[in-house]
């Protein structure tokens, strides 16, 4: 049972035929103290993507994937952290009959929430605004004004709606392939569209397996600064694909990759004609890794979302919830496992075009790792001090030294090192 059991379930969703007993787990249990199995969820995530990224034997530490876990709550420059975490405007709130939770750690999306509100940016204006109304009805207001927010659920009443359904049907890992492009070997470059934690994550940990990886961010929406965290491995550079000149450049990138991640919500790459088909036809022999918050099917399909709004909405903050109101993960594990499994995606992808040939669609979302989380077997552990130390390793860049947690996992008595750590936006939109 534990993490095996959850090990086993990832493998076959994702295709991979490797046994749970091919990873060691050294260490002690009970870092990641939840009443969900988070601890268990966590160590089968990055252990699939250590199984697939190697025949050979793999090792994985607990308090490593304790760490891991949280690595930009762990992440110093110069001996202190870059950021602050959550924003004021990403919290809890106490509607007229019952919470909502809003997110607002940018600046675009703190902007819809007060145009949706109608009040002014400060946390006394809103939390008087949302007591008044419904929490549906603070959801609904938000989210037509392009906001995020998600009314506080049960499991039982998620997975009673239209949005829950559709994502109890959709696989953990879905696998689609088109055409038959011929076999690539040789090359491992991956384009990287992703930002916040879970796509980032991915690629990370593709970089420090080896892979070129370009990130590529639009220029009017820039990452948060002090994200140090999202770039470790891998170059960053700034296109705008709404030009003619940056979409031409930008298929000049597809045309170099081997593995497209990108976070965008599904449909959004349609009006660029970068859906899978289009890419499939114009850039054959591609992996294409699709992450979302909801799915790309269902009525929330088309919906943005982060790890803290699934856990509300699907009823992981009612599980964890304490006398206060509800409550939170130990660590954003809906990001961090999502992300894992899409690098086991990517390698599982490669496999099969390296095999097969084609061009191939991978399709992950953090709703359906909540449901996949909430479906583990439960069982308490005693609590396991974390010492974070050994874990760490240290990078010099151009804004002073940063001390980050290492990849985690030995592969063939290996440990994984991130290359480098780059500026964000300072490298060409080039190979």
């Amino acid at each position: 049972m534990g993490w095996r059991q959850a090990l086993g379930e990832a493998l076959d969703a994702l295709g991979i035929g490797r046994s749970p007993d091919e990873l060691v787990v050294t260490g002690e249990l009970g870092h990641l103290a939840s009443r969900l199995p988070v601890e268990d969820t966590a160590i089968a995530c990055i252990g699939a993507a250590l199984l697939a990224a190697d025949r050979g034997p793999v090792e994985l530490a607990s308090e490593h994937v304790a760490a891991a876990v949280r690595s930009e709550a762990h992440l110093r420059l110069n001996g202190r952290s870059p950021q602050d975490g959550f924003a004021p405007m990403s919290r809890f709130w106490r509607a007229s009959d019952g919470w909502v939770r809003t997110h607002g750690n940018y600046p675009w999306h703190r902007g819809a929430l007060l145009r949706a509100l109608g009040t002014s940016d400060g946390v006394a204006a809103v939390e008087s605004a949302i007591a008044g109304l419904p929490a549906r009805e603070v959801e609904s207001r938000v989210v037509g004004a392009g906001g995020i927010a998600a009314a506080v659920r049960s499991p039982e009443q998620w997975r009673a709606e239209a949005p829950g359904r559709a994502v109890d049907a959709q696989p953990l890992v879905s696998a689609q392939r088109s055409g038959d492009a011929a076999p690539r070997r040789g090359r491992f470059r991956v384009l990287d569209l992703t930002r916040v934690i879970a796509g980032p994550v991915c690629t990370r940990f593709l970089a420090a397996l080896g892979a070129d990886v370009l990130r590529i961010d639009p220029p009017h929406r820039p990452e948060r600064p002090g994200s140090y965290d999202t770039l470790l491995g891998k170059r960053s550079a700034v296109l705008d694909a709404r030009t003619p000149e940056g979409l031409a450049r930008l298929h000049e990138l597809l045309g170099g990759a081997d593995v497209l991640v990108h976070g965008y919500r599904p449909g959004a790459l349609e009006r660029f004609g970068l859906g899978f088909e289009s890419l499939a036809e114009r850039h054959p022999g591609l992996v294409v890794v699709s992450l979302s918050a909801w799915g790309s099917s269902g009525p929330w399909g088309d919906r943005r979302g982060f790890d803290s709004i699934v856990q509300a909405a699907s009823g992981i903050a009612t599980v964890e919830s304490t006398s206060d109101g509800p409550g939170a993960l130990p660590c954003q594990l809906l990001d961090h496992g999502t992300g894992y499994l899409c690098a086991a995606a990517v390698l599982d992808g490669l496999r099969r075009q390296s095999e097969l040939g084609g061009t191939w669609l991978r399709e992950l979302s953090l709703a359906r790792t909540a449901h996949w989380l909430l479906d583990q077997p439960r069982a308490e552990r005693p609590t396991t001090p974390t010492d974070i130390e050994p874990w760490l390793t240290t990078l010099d860049t151009p804004d002073g030294r940063i001390a980050a947690v290492a990849p985690p996992g030995r592969i063939d008595g290996r440990t994984l090192t991130w290359p480098f750590l780059q500026p964000y936006g300072a490298a060409e939109p080039s190979w």
